[in-house]
This record gives C-alpha cells, sequence and structure tokens, in this order.
C-alpha cells in the first residue's frame, strides 16, 4: 500500500481521552458476575453527566460490552494511557473525572492492576 493510500485512513485524535466503560448487565448471581450487577450504572450515569457538561469536547466517553474481568467491575479503561480503574463509589468518578480526564494526573488508588 502506496503512503498516498495510508492518507486516507488516517483517523485524527478526537479526543484527548477516552473513556471506555463497561455497560453489561448479566441475572444475578451469574457465574462470570458483571459490571451491572455490581452497580456500574449509576457511576457511568454520573461519568456520563460529567464529561458531557464539563468534557469540552476533549473527552470522549464509550459504553463497552464486556470487558473480560467480570467478577472485579465496575470497570472503565481511559485511553491513550490504557489506565484500567474500578471506581465504587460517586466520589470516586468524580476522583477520576477531575484528576485524570481533566488534570492529566492518575488516580493511583482506583488503578486495577490487571493479571490473567
Amino acid at each position: 500500500m502506496s503512503e498516498e493510500a495510508d492518507d486516507e485512513f488516517e483517523i485524527p485524535q478526537l479526543y484527548k481521552r477516552h473513556v471506555f466503560a463497561c455497560f453489561t448487565q448479566r441475572p444475578p448471581n451469574h457465574p462470570r458476575g458483571s459490571c451491572g450487577a455490581n452497580g456500574a450504572q449509576p457511576l457511568w450515569d454520573r461519568l456520563g453527566k460529567r464529561v458531557e457538561a464539563e468534557g469540552g469536547g476533549e473527552i470522549g466517553f464509550t459504553a463497552a460490552g464486556c470487558m473480560g474481568f467480570c467478577s472485579a467491575g465496575p470497570l472503565m479503561v481511559v485511553y491513550p494511557e490504557g489506565i484500567w480503574y474500578r471506581p465504587t463509589t460517586p466520589e470516586d468518578v468524580d476522583e477520576i473525572f477531575t484528576s485524570h480526564l481533566k488534570e492529566g494526573r492518575r488516580v493511583d488508588r482506583l488503578v486495577m492492576i490487571l493479571t490473567r
């Protein structure tokens, strides 16, 4: 493929940071669990409202399906850094929004270390 052809598919970075949050909802007592069953919806609602009101077009927020660590949820990942978070309270979401999404400072106490 020529360099010229590559330019046709170059997509500009739209956001300074982009959040993907798991919205998977499995039935109660499902053996894999789910972020939804662990209380994700109110947290993501709060985050979505903050992104819309205060993100200034620099923060993207996308509902994702299963991210593979179901029983550990609710889970979200922030790009371009690739930092995984496990917020459990509205205050956690607010801290991630202000510190990481707006100011670029990782919230170490909420970072999830992934192992398989």
